[in-house]
């Protein structure tokens, strides 16, 4: 796989919807084009640092594809564009302006831990999936 193809979601590895989210993506991600680092793990911790974004706080998921990186609401309907199968029909929302779906997304960020609780450790991929986490 060259770097043109790589697809990597970081995302807070203790967060219940987050990981969630990244069980979402590997259900529906039949060509398996993602790959995932917990915003925790070192190579997430890399690539946050790489990108300036804070290493100790994170609100945010990130997407990362062909060297460009996109945050918030932008980053889950890029990754739903990118999952196919019908998910891509969402990305119409990229049509609602920035601020209102920022808005919505930091809002849920904001009480994520609160509405879906926290994990005490990061998410462990099953064996079957380990090959799709950077760390």
């Amino acid at each position: 796989m060259n770097n043109s193809e790589v697809n990597i979601v970081l995302f807070d590895g203790v967060c219940n919807l987050c990981n969630k989210t990244v069980k979402f993506i590997i259900r529906n991600d039949s060509k398996a084009k993602f790959r995932f680092a917990s915003v925790q793990s070192e190579s997430g911790q890399l690539l946050l640092g790489q990108l300036g974004f804070p290493l100790d706080r994170f609100d945010s998921l990130v997407y990362i594809s062909d060297s460009k990186f996109y945050v918030k609401s932008t980053a889950v309907l890029r990754i739903l564009r990118e999952l196919g199968r019908g998910w891509q029909l969402l990305y119409a929302f990229v049509i609602i302006p920035l601020f209102l779906r920022d808005g919505v997304y930091n809002l849920i960020a904001k009480r994520r831990y609160k509405w879906f609780g926290k994990r005490e450790t990061c998410l462990i991929p099953s064996q079957e999936y380990q090959v799709r986490f950077l760390d």
